[in-house]
C-alpha cells in the first residue's frame, strides 16, 4: 500500500467516490500492475469499481495487500480467489514493520504458495513517514527479498526518501536474482537508472499525470519498453483531473494516455507494451478467450 503522495489511508475514504466513469473510445486492454482493492474505501461498491474498470478496458488487475501485516494480505487473496482476472501480492508495507511478529512469516509463505498469489510485495523503505523505525524496516526488505528467492516471485518494491539505503540492500541480497518493480516510481533519472540496472521494471502512477512531474514523465520518457509498467496505485493518488477524489482502476487509462504522451507513442502500443511486461513480470496465465 503507498500512503504517499498527497493522500493517505487516513483520509481517502473521505474522497469523494465516482459514481461513474466515462467509457473512453476506442478502448485499449490494460493492465492496473497495483491497486489496493482490499482497502476499506472500497467497502460500500467494491463490485462496481471493479465493473467501471472492465468497462474502461482494464481487464487484469494485481491487487496488493500490505496493509497491515495479514487481514489485508488474505483479504487480497480472497478477492483472487473469486475474480480469474484478479491477481494478488502479498507481504508487508514498510510503515507497519514493526508489526512483524515470529508467527507472521510462516503465515506469509502459506500465501505465497497460493497460484493466485504473484509477487512479494509490497515491501521496502519509507523514511518519509518513518512509522516502523529505519533499522526495522532494512531488516524486513531484506528478509522479504530472500523469501521472494525461496518463493520465486518477483518483488514489488516501495521506495520514498530512501534510496541511499534501498539500492545496497538490493544489491548486497542479490535481488537482481529475483526481479521486481519499483512501484509508483516517482525518483530521479539516476535512481531510476541504478533500478534499471539491478533488471527491475519501473510502474508510473497517477504522479506522472501532475503538472509538477515533468521531470518524472522525462524518466518514463527514458525507461526502456520492456521495463515499463502503468499503475493506478488506487484508492491513493488519483491522476488529474480526478485529483482530490478517491481512485480506483477505472482512471488507469489517464496514466497510460500521458504515459503514451511523454513517451510519443501511440496509446494502443502503451497498452501493449505495458501488458506484455506485466504478463511477463507476474507470469498471469494466458487471457482466456471471451464469448
Amino acid at each position: 500500500m503507498a500512503r504517499d503522495g498527497d493522500q493517505s489511508q487516513s483520509d481517502v475514504g473521505d474522497r469523494r467516490v465516482l459514481t461513474a466513469v466515462p467509457v473512453p473510445d476506442p478502448l485499449v486492454p490494460l493492465i492496473d500492475s497495483h491497486c489496493h482493492l482490499d482497502q476499506p474505501a472500497y467497502a460500500s461498491d467494491r463490485n462496481a469499481a471493479i465493473a467501471r474498470a472492465r468497462a474502461c478496458g482494464v481487464g487484469r488487475m494485481v491487487t496488493v495487500g500490505a496493509g497491515g501485516t495479514l487481514t489485508s494480505n488474505r483479504a487480497a487473496v480472497a478477492l483472487a480467489e473469486d475474480d480469474d482476472d484478479i491477481f494478488a501480492a502479498v507481504a508487508v508495507h514498510p510503515h507497519d514493520a514493526s508489526e512483524i511478529t515470529d508467527d507472521t512469516y510462516p503465515d506469509l509463505r502459506l500465501l505465497w504458495e497460493h497460484p493466485k498469489v504473484v509477487a512479494v510485495g509490497e515491501t521496502g523503505l519509507d523514511y518519509y513517514y518513518n512509522h516502523s523505525t529505519p533499522d526495522v524496516q532494512r531488516h524486513h526488505l531484506r528478509c522479504f527479498v530472500r523469501e521472494a528467492g525461496r518463493a520465486n516471485l518477483p518483488l514489488v518494491i516501495h521506495c520514498r526518501d530512501a534510496f541511499d539505503d534501498l539500492l545496497p540492500i538490493l544489491r548486497e541480497e542479490d535481488a537482481a536474482a529475483v526481479g521486481g518493480v519499483l512501484h509508483c516510481f516517482s525518483g530521479t533519472q539516476t535512481e531510476a537508472d541504478a533500478c534499471l540496472a539491478l533488471g527491475f521494471h519501473l510502474s508510473f502512477s497517477g504522479i506522472v499525470t501532475f503538472k509538477t512531474a515533468a521531470a518524472l514523465r522525462s524518466v518514463a520518457e527514458q525507461t526502456p519498453s520492456d521495463r515499463l509498467l502503468i499503475e493506478t496505485d488506487a484508492p491513493f493518488l488519483a491522476p488529474t483531473p480526478y485529483r482530490g477524489k478517491r481512485n480506483e482502476p477505472a482512471l488507469l487509462r489517464q496514466v497510460a494516455e500521458e504515459i503514451a504522451q511523454a513517451t510519443g507513442r501511440d496509446l494502443a502500443e502503451i497498452a501493449r507494451i505495458t501488458s506484455e511486461n506485466a504478463c511477463r513480470l507476474f507470469r498471469l496465465p494466458p487471457t482466456p478467450p471471451r464469448d
